[in-house]
């Protein structure tokens, strides 16, 4: 994108700058852009899931132009309904995958084994905690905290024919949404090269 004489110009098109014609091919060399006046230019959006866009401004001062829409906050209540609604679907998800014990259990069939039993009382333990979480939230900042909380996550350096070292191990940090976090995912297959995830 450039902006040229109050003018922002998403593609390549001819331009008549001092009564001369320049075909769209300009936008394909900076030199000539920048003697004619033609800057580029970016915008700087905010982050939807906790603004709306507010006042638009355009700094043309430098070298670049600068477009910035003014963030307006949402809601800290419909935010946290959301994330309710988030943290009771994903928990629901993870029982409806081990539910059929107790549905063959109550027909008669092989009780729930002890190991099953504990992921579900650890499911609704971990619910629980994260729904109280969201209650105690108070304010956008803490919204946005609890939904990109850094954590540092070692893993086992993997091999070229795909196993992983014994002792070699990386670490990297990811931004995780703790509304839908569990530690406890009984159908989860088995990650070799895991070995620790902290919260920072």
């Amino acid at each position: 994108m450039w902006y040229y004489n109050l003018e922002q110009i998403k593609n390549p098109k001819s331009m008549e700058i001092n009564n001369v014609t320049y075909p769209s091919t300009i936008f394909r060399d900076s030199n000539t852009l920048t003697s004619l006046g033609i800057k580029p230019m970016r915008i700087v959006t905010v982050d939807s899931r906790y603004y709306h866009n507010g006042a638009y401004t355009v700094d043309a001062s430098g070298a670049e132009v600068v477009g910035t829409y003014a963030g307006n906050a949402r809601s800290v209540a419909m935010l946290k309904t959301g994330m309710l609604s988030k943290a009771n679907s994903a928990a629901a998800s993870r029982h409806a995958d081990i539910d059929w014990y107790w549905t063959r259990a109550q027909k008669g069939g092989t009780a729930v084994p002890t190991n099953v039993a504990n992921w579900a009382t650890a499911l609704y333990s971990e619910h629980e905690t994260i729904k109280t979480a969201i209650a105690a939230l108070s304010d956008l900042a803490g919204v946005i905290a609890y939904e990109n909380k850094p954590h540092t996550e070692t893993r086992k350096v993997q091999n070229d024919d795909g196993s992983y070292h014994a002792s070699e191990t990386t670490t990297h940090t990811r931004h995780i949404d703790m509304t839908t976090f569990f530690t406890v995912n009984p159908t989860k297959a088995v990650d070799l090269g895991f070995v620790s995830l902290v919260a920072d």
